[in-house]
């Protein structure tokens, strides 16, 4: 075993290689602490940062839950967010987690690469697209999506270092997953595939107009029973934003139809005003966290 920055890395998994050994990440502004895997490398999908966070009283004799975020470079440090904004995870939570509004949870954050957007695509919605629908998705999108080993990435990589490496409860009930636009379909979708590894999603601003609402087809017919699984979805008024609430309705309604109860194991939000961006996001984000976080 090794000690490193206080924390304990168990080099138990064949996954950790000399890549795989992470770093602490310091910043101005941080709550709590940030080791950072630089370049985490993958059977299945390109090396990519991979951030973990831990809040500041991060106890390793107790068991944490996970919450997995896709754009992880969004979500902590405003410096290396698009718009020099980030989500402010790591702020909320601290708050929540002393005022005992959600359990005790690390995050892993998942940073994005030039092959976002079909890695981010739920792969099998494509069968589901008609010529029309499929004009209106991002070009070569069929040839290049890669979301299904994008998740395999996730669970039979990231996750398993996770669990043996720090203290984690590592069941579904304990075990979340959460992305913006289209982030939030890819989250979405790891639920319809891997209902037994994820307990919750987080859906924020979700990119539903992708090829002009077909993910919706497909998780009409693919999500999983109600009862072990809990979906968050909101959207804004504004900028790209405005295209969602016609689509958010119809997966509303598939919500519905599939036996979810709204407030109990799905809500949906709409925010007036909100526009596409991670400042919209950062003023909400305790909403999702305390809907799946939650005591």
């Amino acid at each position: 075993m090794m000690r490193f920055f206080g924390f304990v890395i168990c080099l138990l998994s064949p996954l950790i290689t000399l890549s795989q050994t992470p770093v602490e990440v310091k910043a101005e502004g941080l709550t709590g602490r940030l080791l950072r895997y630089e370049s985490f490398s993958s059977q299945y999908v390109d090396p990519r940062n991979v951030d973990v966070w831990f809040p500041a009283d991060y106890n390793p004799k107790k068991k944490y839950a996970v919450l997995y975020i896709h754009d992880g470079q969004t979500l902590f440090i405003p410096a290396l967010s698009y718009t020099k904004i980030d989500w402010g995870v790591d702020e909320a939570l601290t708050k929540l987690m002393r005022n005992k509004e959600v359990r005790r949870t690390i995050v892993v954050g998942i940073w994005n690469t030039a092959k976002r957007v079909p890695e981010y695509m739920p792969q099998k919605a494509l069968k589901y697209a008609t010529r029309e629908q499929l004009e209106k998705a991002p070009a070569g999108l069929m040839e290049s999506a890669a979301s299904d080993n994008y998740l395999r990435f996730i669970v039979e990589e990231l996750k398993p270092l996770i669990d043996k490496t720090y203290k984690t409860k590592t069941g579904r009930k304990e075990t979340f997953i959460m992305g913006s636009s289209m982030g939030g379909l890819i989250s979405c979708y790891a639920i319809s595939e891997y209902p037994s590894v994820f307990g919750g999603a987080g859906c924020i601003s979700t990119h539903f107009p992708a090829g002009d609402g077909i993910v919706i087809d497909y998780f009409a017919e693919n999500l999983p029973k109600p009862g072990k699984n809990r979906f968050y979805f909101d959207y804004g008024t504004e900028t790209l934003d405005a295209q969602y609430e016609p689509y958010q309705t119809r997966m509303d309604e598939v919500m519905r139809n599939k036996g979810f109860r709204n407030g109990k194991d799905w809500i949906t939000r709409k925010f007036e005003g909100a526009d596409h961006s991670e400042k919209s996001w950062k003023a909400r984000i305790d909403i999702p966290l305390v809907f799946l976080l939650g005591k």
